[in-house]
């Protein structure tokens, strides 16, 4: 894909550029604390004196470097959403230092080999947390040696060498690091690891700026080609209110909050910013005049549609739903218009090693699973050998060249298998079967990790769970594979009913005899599952690696 910017982008640069226009706009809402641009920046850069004096930054430039290496230090975010974690997102990259997602629901072994395949040299963390990293952090092999503790209602002691975050930037220079960050410094994305062990995506900045982070429009995706441009971008934008309900530590919700700024947005984050609480929710798009929410999947969305029948809000400034990082089935999204007909429902497709690569406004005109490809997405052979044409047979590979990764950290060997090159194009390939449909839309089909291959037929499991989802009495599902002697592997449902008398006790049969009525008999689970409550990632993404669990225990 041609390259067509004139500049090189960095992401504390690009903010920066920002605040020059939106110094006293509203940056960050959340319960009574009002950040404006200015005052975000501001911290930021106290953020990043702290930790250049403690002597982070970079020791390898980009140039002498495989693309699974890093030449910088890590900084550990451990938090929950609000100021801090973009704090520590801007303020690492003022400071030349690259800062990684942590999962704050991982205990014991997860965090261990998270902080040793990452090895942070800091550490923020919300206090709530320390109990646990107090366990963990003195068994791995490189502790941390700058711990930052973000105070909360828990009221937990500073960790042994912790600082308290606010004390720290008191101190610190207002000015920031005395470095000239560079487009070549990392953004670094853990993967959720819901399907295998969480890998550090490493992308240079102005390549994720440019994927997915505000250097182009999803949708139209046109491109900013300077910093200027940023500047007078804003000048076409309508100042959104958007309220962030993933967790930062998801991709998802740091691209959309990112790309939202550069347009000028206020970044509102619920009371709770732990969990979903429908009530919670409406009540604040209902106090701060919210317009738009993300999302990730039916799992975040059914629960808020159905909160509207449970009590009244004001919402004449809502009027649209981005939706990216899991499937929104048609079930949910007509229970949404059904309820908001004005609703607006985008809807993207992507991964952490590809960015934003395709996109659709949902109706009832549109196919579930089926997107508009953005530049240089495309679908490639089984062999990756070739790139597909349109109205292809069979199903291909997902891919994604241009704006794309320099590798997995740490990992060579499974660097080269994601990126692999085709006529001297590289390309990512994460593992998503997809197929390039005739009239130009891709079609995705699903991860192929998660593919159950029963009696030789591939059965993706995303097709199946939509066909479930549309039960009445569905609240949620995932489906997966287990073992069996006759087929080799077998579909599951696991499921979890929806609340109300009129739909407990609903038969495995009735789910069964709905979903046949959207996909072919082989497809049909074997068995449903019943669960009290279907278990998802803090964001919304299924974790079939529990379900896989429960399939079995099913069976047993």
């Amino acid at each position: 894909m041609a390259q067509t910017e004139t500049v090189q982008f960095n992401l504390a640069r690009a903010f920066d550029t920002l605040v020059e226009t939106l110094a006293e706009r509203e940056c960050i809402v959340w319960r009574d604390r009002r950040l404006t641009y200015a005052e975000l920046s501001g911290r930021s850069k106290r953020l990043a004196a702290y930790l250049h004096a403690r002597g982070l930054g970079v020791h390898t430039e980009r140039a002498h470097l495989a693309g699974h290496e890093s030449g910088q230090d890590h900084v550990g975010l451990a938090l929950y959403n609000g100021n801090e974690y973009l704090e520590g997102m801007l303020g690492s990259y003022g400071a030349r230092v690259a800062p990684f997602n942590v999962n704050y629901r991982y205990v014991g072994e997860e965090l261990r080999y998270l902080f040793n395949d990452g090895a942070p040299r800091a550490l923020i963390y919300h206090a709530s947390l320390a109990p646990t990293l107090g366990e963990v952090l003195p068994t791995l092999d490189s502790p941390p040696d700058v711990l930052l503790q973000v105070a909360d209602e828990t009221g937990h002691a500073l960790l042994p060498g912790a600082v308290e975050y606010e004390e720290a930037l008191a101190g610190s220079s207002p000015d920031g690091a005395p470095v000239e960050p560079s487009p070549d410094d990392l953004y670094i994305l853990y993967t959720g690891g819901t399907t295998g062990m969480p890998k550090g995506v490493l992308w240079r900045q102005h390549d994720i700026f440019m994927a997915a982070m505000g250097g182009r429009k999803v949708g139209t995706w046109e491109t900013v080609k300077s910093y200027e441009g940023i500047t007078e971008r804003l000048a076409e934008s309508i100042p959104l209110k958007l309220l962030v309900l993933p967790p930062l530590m998801h991709g998802a919700a740091q691209w959309a909050s990112f790309m939202l700024m550069a347009q000028g947005a206020t970044l509102v984050f619920p009371d709770d910013p732990r969990r979903v609480d429908p009530d919670d929710v409406w009540r604040t798009v209902e106090r701060e005049r919210v317009n738009t929410m993300i999302i990730v999947g039916d799992a975040v969305l059914r629960p808020l549609i159905l909160q509207l029948d449970k009590a009244t809000y004001d919402l004449s400034s809502f009027f649209a739903v981005g939706n990216g990082g899991a499937a929104l089935t048609p079930a949910v999204r007509d229970l949404a218009l059904a309820r908001l007909p004005n609703l607006i429902i985008s809807d993207s497709g992507g991964s952490s090693e590809t960015g934003a690569q395709m996109f659709v406004v949902r109706d009832d005109t549109t196919t579930a699973g089926n997107f508009l490809p953005g530049p240089g997405t495309v679908v490639v052979d089984e062999a990756l050998t070739t790139v597909l044409a349109p109205g292809h047979e069979g199903n291909g590979w997902l891919a994604q060249t241009g704006y794309i990764p320099l590798g997995y950290l740490g990992d060579a060997d499974k660097t080269a298998r994601t990126f692999p090159v085709i006529d001297g194009v590289r390309y990512s390939i994460p593992g998503d079967r997809a197929r390039l449909l005739a009239d130009g839309q891709i079609e995705l089909l699903g991860r192929d990790s998660v593919t159950v291959n029963s009696g030789g037929e591939k059965i993706f499991v995303e097709e199946v769970e939509r066909a479930i989802a549309g039960h009445p009495a569905v609240a949620d599902v995932v489906v997966v594979g287990r073992p069996s002697e006759r087929w080799g592997q077998e579909v599951v449902a696991v499921v979890q009913l929806a609340e109300g008398p009129e739909w407990a006790g609903t038969p495995a049969a009735s789910i069964v005899e709905h979903a046949s009525g959207f996909i072919a008999r082989y497809k049909l689970p074997k068995e449903v599952v019943f669960v009290p409550v279907v278990q998802r990632s803090p964001s919304g993404k299924a974790d079939y690696r529990w379900a896989a669990e429960q399939a079995t225990a099913g069976e047993a």
